[in-house]
């Protein structure tokens, strides 16, 4: 008797089912094969960066990890302990590389504000939030609930401006430079490519002379120049200073990479506006500015990395940021001779925000279609 479980299985013209493809055409073996040994070249390259990993990547553990040392009261004990990276220091003044000289007793306020503002990114992040709407209107007054919180005021407890620093101090200057630079950056554009010549000529003008002088140099401008052109007697907060300056340099950028996608929509999208009957501003809100701003988002994200990245620079001008901390710890006697571990510490807490950002900016691109392929 024949055994029928053996046999195989005939289908009907037309239905046969999809067979998987060949093991070396999908997955990740057929990326590995056509991205590091998909020629001669590729196949050397990928050689040599095996080899170097090899003699790299096991020291580096080693030092960063394996034979690192946490706790210790100086750098003498540390390297009594072990040879690795000492991370005592940073663990020891963590709540200064993070807020500064702020208060111990009002951490919680900075905690609540970092809270506070991821809850308000929710619904600008996510077009599918529950109550978006009116999620938007509380990320609207955060900025308001935020300054009380930072700084005090309606029955809080008051805090210097100067007392704010750390990495905090980095976030609050980011995330302002940001947040303020992107509308006026897409005013300017607009401005630059207005038909009104006084309105284009001030455009043009701001932009060019932002784009042409350092940020450091504008810092320096709002730290101790500034001071010059006010009345005798009054004050001007440095922190505020430094927000509007960063906020003037980046939305200038800004300003440059909207006006690239400005340039890159068809001009029939406008005569199909006017067509329409839409006003400028109109035609402008629901047709030209979101397709712009779509061909931009690499440009403005990677403005927004560069603008984070470039808050360290208000160490320079005596603002204690995550570098002034550590600078300010290194000068300590018994932490002397440790920067290379401020210095990664740092970058780390650089790195995981920018890195955020990127992410974000590349899901984004693939939702809105712009070039890539879901």
């Amino acid at each position: 008797m024949t055994d029928t479980a053996t046999q195989p299985r005939s289908y009907e013209p037309g239905n046969h089912p999809d067979l998987p493809p060949p093991l070396l055409t999908s997955g990740p073996l057929a990326w590995v094969k056509h991205n590091l040994f998909g020629s001669p070249l590729n196949i050397a390259l990928t050689v040599i960066s095996l080899y170097l990993l090899y003699l790299i990547v096991p020291g580096l553990l080693n030092w960063a990890i394996f034979d690192a040392v946490i706790n210790a009261g100086s750098r003498e004990e540390c390297k009594a302990i072990a040879a690795g990276a000492c991370w005592a220091l940073p663990a020891i003044r963590f709540d200064q590389f993070l807020y500064g000289f702020y208060p111990d007793h009002l951490h919680w306020r900075i905690n609540l504000t970092a809270v506070l503002f991821f809850l308000a990114l929710l619904p600008v992040l996510w077009d599918n939030a529950p109550f978006r709407k009116q999620w938007l209107i509380y990320s609207c007054i955060f900025p308001v609930i935020a300054f009380f919180l930072v700084v005090g005021g309606l029955g809080m407890e008051e805090v210097e401006t100067t007392k704010i620093g750390g990495f905090a101090l980095n976030v609050i200057i980011g995330v302002t430079g940001i947040v303020a630079s992107l509308p006026l950056g897409i005013l300017l554009a607009l401005g630059r490519r207005s038909q009104m010549p006084i309105v284009r000529t001030l455009c043009v003008m701001f932009i060019e002379f932002i784009r042409g002088v350092p940020l450091i140099t504008l810092l320096f401008v709002a730290s101790t120049m500034l001071n010059y052109f006010l009345p005798p007697g009054t004050t001007f907060d440095l922190i505020l200073r430094v927000l509007i300056m960063v906020t003037l340099f980046s939305s200038a950028y800004i300003a440059e990479v909207v006006r690239g996608g400005l340039q890159a929509i068809p001009k029939g999208q406008l005569e199909a506006a006017d067509a329409m009957g839409l006003r400028y501003w109109q035609s402008m809100r629901l047709i030209v500015l979101p397709q712009a701003l779509k061909i931009s988002i690499p440009g403005i994200v990677n403005t927004f990395v560069g603008l984070f990245k470039d808050t360290t620079l208000v160490v320079i001008i005596g603002l204690t940021d995550v570098l002034g901390v550590g600078r300010a710890s290194l000068s300590d006697s018994k932490w002397q001779g440790l920067p290379e571990e401020v210095y990664v510490f740092t970058a780390i807490l650089f790195f995981v925000c920018c890195f955020s950002m990127a992410r974000y900016s590349t899901y984004l691109e693939k939702k809105l279609h712009t070039g890539h392929k879901r």
